[in-house]
């Protein structure tokens, strides 16, 4: 009897190597794109109507009903008196709040900011049930014999498309600006969906694979075939996935944080011992400088930095009843986020640093965005989406990235990706750079640097046609 359960055993472990055997000669030939999602997220059920592809121009607008109702809200706002000695590191202090808020009811022109968001051009289009708005502005004017290149742009939470407001002329007139006109660009950026001015989703499991999709069918609905993308915060995910999508169609792929969720045996590796032996895991000095102590310089940050993305991923629309009702609630969200990822230490400021790289207009902007378009539910809501499931367990993050890709790594990014990871997911990457100074609201704070990645990326794979080799 024992022989035979000995060699039942043998058996059982030969079908078991035999089967991983074969799953890993299987899964070499694994499938190299993403399926687009073909969603509905209208409300109701879906009609049979064909959807209408009509696309019309959108402009910002409020009421006066608006506009008084959110000056009662602010007259009434109650403030707690904050920790002596404690800057930032509570969140928003409140100190410093009290003075955002006499400038938001005193001075901040909110009629005069609608006419700076209306000076590009805005549109609206329905896509999946849903409208979705976007900015699209072409190149003022182009050297003969040249076409402006489509360039998609997206934001990230807590930001929105006017993050993009400073780049989009260095990117569309660069000469104007000083930069090489070798390559203009027609620049696209439009609000995710349950974003800005994008409807939200009326449905659950709307995630960043389903705003590839429908940034995929709004860049053909445009008549653009071939399209470079940028991004940073959920814009990096989205546009990840859109090159998963369409390999085919997305000629380059400019990041401003890459984040790398499958982590390798190698990986975990590296963090224990590249601090000693870099070069064996292809750090460079400047990874080291920002990756170790990793405790305090990894773990320790992401513990401390990311309970707003716990409550978000969880329950987003407990903590967003608050904020959806109350302005200096909402606003004291939004900021702490602009100082924070703008520079760390900007927390030992009382003023949260907010002022150094930003002014109160620009920021005031961002947050009547969320304010008047009602939208800080809905956009906590894309964290539950994309998190729900676990981190890793979804088909884009087990697969790689073939479209040629540049990475402007900003040394004050929350979390720091070294190329040798980075290399892992997107296996094709043409320029990595360490950028000189700024954050993670990358477009915002430094627009030049940025727009000058942008350029040079693309000129690599202009030059290099690179995109035909994918």
């Amino acid at each position: 009897e024992f022989c035979s359960l000995a060699g039942i055993m043998l058996l059982e472990v030969f079908l078991v190597l035999g089967t991983v055997i074969i799953y890993f000669l299987l899964s070499k030939k694994k499938e190299e794109t993403l399926p687009f999602k073909e969603g509905w997220w209208g409300k109701g059920q879906k009609p049979d109507a064909a959807e209408d592809r009509t696309i019309w121009p959108f402009k910002v607008e409020t009421t006066e009903e608006e506009l008084s109702d959110l000056f009662r809200r602010l007259d009434q706002a109650r403030f707690t008196e904050p920790l002596e000695n404690c800057s930032f590191h509570y969140g928003t202090n409140s100190v410093y709040l009290r003075k955002v808020v006499s400038y938001w009811k005193n001075q901040f022109n909110w009629k005069k900011q609608v006419e700076v968001l209306n000076k590009y051009p805005q549109f609206k289009t329905k896509i999946q049930g849903i409208d979705i708005h976007f900015v699209h502005v072409k190149p003022p004017h182009l050297p003969e014999g040249q076409s402006a290149k489509p360039l998609l742009m997206v934001h990230g939470w807590p930001g929105s498309f006017y993050e993009f407001y400073k780049i989009i002329p260095l990117l569309t007139d660069p000469a104007s600006h000083g930069l090489s006109d070798e390559h203009i660009f027609e620049v696209i950026c439009p609000s995710i969906p349950g974003y800005g001015f994008s409807e939200a989703p009326h449905k659950k499991d709307f995630n960043s694979v389903s705003a590839a999709s429908i940034f995929y069918e709004l860049m053909l609905r445009l008549g653009f075939n071939e399209f470079y993308t940028q991004g940073g915060d959920w814009g990096y995910l989205i546009c990840t996935n859109l090159a998963q999508i369409a390999p085919n169609h997305v000629k380059g792929l400019h990041l401003n944080l890459a984040s790398v969720t499958n982590m390798g045996f190698t990986h975990l590796l590296s963090i224990l011992l590249g601090r000693y032996l870099p070069g064996l895991f292809g750090f460079q000095d400047e990874d080291v400088r920002r990756m170790f102590p990793f405790l305090k310089k990894g773990l320790y940050r992401i513990l401390l930095e990311s309970g707003y993305a716990h409550i978000q991923a969880t329950k987003p629309d407990t903590v967003g009843c608050g904020l959806n009702d109350s302005p200096v609630g909402l606003a004291a969200y939004i900021l702490e986020k602009f100082s924070t990822w703008t520079d760390l230490e900007f927390r030992n400021l009382e003023n949260g640093g907010l002022e150094r790289k930003f002014n109160l207009d620009d920021l005031l902007t961002n947050i009547m965005i969320y304010w008047v378009a009602g939208c800080i539910v809905s956009s906590m809501r894309f964290y539950k989406e994309n998190m729900q499931k676990g981190i890793g367990t979804q088909k884009h993050e087990r697969l790689t990235v073939q479209v040629p890709t540049g990475i402007a790594s900003f040394p004050n990014e929350i979390i720091h990706t070294p190329q040798a990871w980075a290399q892992k997911k997107y296996t094709n990457i043409v320029s990595f750079h360490f950028m000189p100074r700024g954050g993670h609201f990358a477009a915002l704070e430094e627009p030049e640097l940025l727009a000058e990645d942008i350029l040079q990326f693309v000129g690599k794979v202009e030059k290099e046609q690179l995109w035909r080799r994918k």
